[in-house]
């Protein structure tokens, strides 16, 4: 039992409880499969018992892997507390700052954000990652990222896990976006009602914007008519503007419109809450509350600039997306 304080076995198994998977460790930790299942198997040796049982490609947690896992999660935790204990006697936000956002927080939130931390303070060694918000959520809770900007929609909710906290950054609002001679496009509004019939571009299954869109039809029980999946939200609004179908995109980092796309209010009004999450051991580190400070000050300024429709919602310094 000697061999159990070291650290990188007790991070792979505290990795496979939370992910539920080898694999999804292995992805979070940046190993590979094997690696994370040797680490497992010398961890399993030094306990004398079996900490896993393998279930196809899911694994459970014995109840000796339970105790260690949850000892594991304890010591990584007090760690991360002794380290903000420490740069809290520095008082001075410095060292490494690592942040993670979805694709349009990454062109319409963070641009800003970097900028006021780098001028406020120098000492700040930034690092960015632009992941959709469940794999966001799941580097912060294995303590890959600080800090991870995430959204969730009112029908579409996103679960975190414990040991995790998330502030409110605002309300993002997405519009309908339609072909400039839809029958529609001359409307003020539309209703989800009215589009029950339409030819949808959505992102790919597994993202919350197509689970939104999925959702929302089922609870007018029909399905929608994706007929084109493209994650990326320009490349939508190029497909909308060919006359291919209709989108639903929010706000936020979406940039100016072409003239041959229009874009109406959804009544009623969907949107997406922003959140940062970040872990409850490092809430008090210096450069994680200077952080959570340029967020609330970029979003606020977002906000005051995003009441309509066809407003560009891409940094100040940008006109394009």
């Amino acid at each position: 039992m000697a061999s159990l304080h070291d650290l990188g076995r007790l991070r792979a198994l505290h990795a496979v409880a939370t992910f539920g998977s080898i694999s999804g460790a292995a992805s979070a930790l940046g190993y590979t499969p094997s690696a994370v299942s040797q680490q497992i198997a010398k961890l399993e040796r030094e306990a004398g018992a079996p900490l896993l049982d393998r279930e196809g490609r899911r694994v459970a947690l014995t109840p000796a892997g339970q105790i260690l896992a949850q000892t594991a999660g304890e010591v990584l935790a007090a760690l991360e507390r002794a380290e903000t204990r420490l740069k809290l006697q520095h008082g001075t936000p410095t060292g490494r700052l690592t942040l993670a956002a979805f694709p349009t927080a990454c062109r319409g939130l963070l641009p800003d954000v970097l900028v006021q931390l780098t001028r406020r303070h120098p000492g700040l060694d930034l690092r960015v990652s632009e992941v959709d918000p469940f794999r966001g959520v799941d580097l912060v809770a294995e303590g890959e990222v600080d800090v991870a900007v995430v959204h969730d929609w009112h029908n579409t909710p996103l679960v975190l896990p414990d040991g995790l906290r998330c502030t409110p950054l605002g309300d993002d609002v997405a519009d309908v976006l339609l072909p400039a001679g839809h029958p529609l496009a001359g409307r003020d509004e539309v209703s989800a009602d009215d589009l029950v019939a339409e030819r949808w571009i959505s992102q790919r299954p597994g993202s919350m914007c197509h689970a939104w869109l999925l959702r929302t039809f089922a609870e007018r029980g029909r399905q929608p008519d994706i007929t084109c999946q493209v994650d990326e939200y320009q490349s939508q609004v190029s497909l909308v503007a060919a006359g291919l179908g209709v989108a639903l995109l929010p706000r936020l980092g979406r940039g100016l419109l072409p003239s041959e796309v229009v874009a109406l209010p959804l009544r009623p009004t969907s949107s997406r809450q922003i959140m940062a999450v970040l872990r409850a051991s490092t809430s008090d580190r210096p450069a994680i509350t200077a952080a959570l400070d340029a967020l609330h000050e970029a979003s606020a300024a977002r906000t005051a600039h995003s009441d309509s429709p066809n407003v560009a919602m891409s940094p100040r310094h940008s006109t394009t997306g």
